[in-house]
């Protein structure tokens, strides 16, 4: 019995399903939608909830936490990187450095008045080869 038990393990380890779940969510906070199966949008679509709540709060606890979940790593910038950004040229960083200031400036910002249910699963198509039943998962545009 599975009392209790809330995780969809999609046939993966554990270390491969967080590491999948992590660019997933990068991919739909970039994006604001993606296209994948049925299953893994309905699990997903419980941590991109989570994500939109922590930048509703937009404390560093919450920023650093969101930084955990989505697995980002800081790469130091060179000093020439650096003199750039603070320009305003973002072309040194990596995509990481973005996702974040994404979540916390547009998506928390977009959500103030909601109170739960940021996204929406929409089904598409089969999938060629396995019949697998895809799906368009996408933050909603309030």
């Amino acid at each position: 019995m599975r009392h209790l038990n809330n995780t969809c393990k999609l046939n993966r380890t554990s270390s491969h399903r967080r590491c999948m779940f992590a660019n997933m969510l990068k991919s739909l906070i970039n994006h604001g939608r993606i296209e994948t199966t049925v299953p893994k949008a309905k699990a997903l679509r419980r941590f991109a909830d989570r994500m939109v709540t922590l930048a509703k709060k937009n404390t560093l606890a919450a920023r650093r936490q969101a930084i955990a979940q989505l697995m980002i790593r800081f790469n130091p910038l060179t000093d020439k990187e650096e003199r750039a950004a603070r320009q305003g040229d973002t072309s040194a960083y990596n995509d990481d450095r973005l996702v974040i200031d994404n979540l916390f400036s547009v998506l928390g910002k977009r959500f103030v008045s909601r109170n739960g249910g940021y996204t929406r699963i929409i089904k598409s198509n089969r999938r060629v080869g396995d019949n697998a039943q895809n799906c368009i998962i996408e933050y909603l545009s309030e």
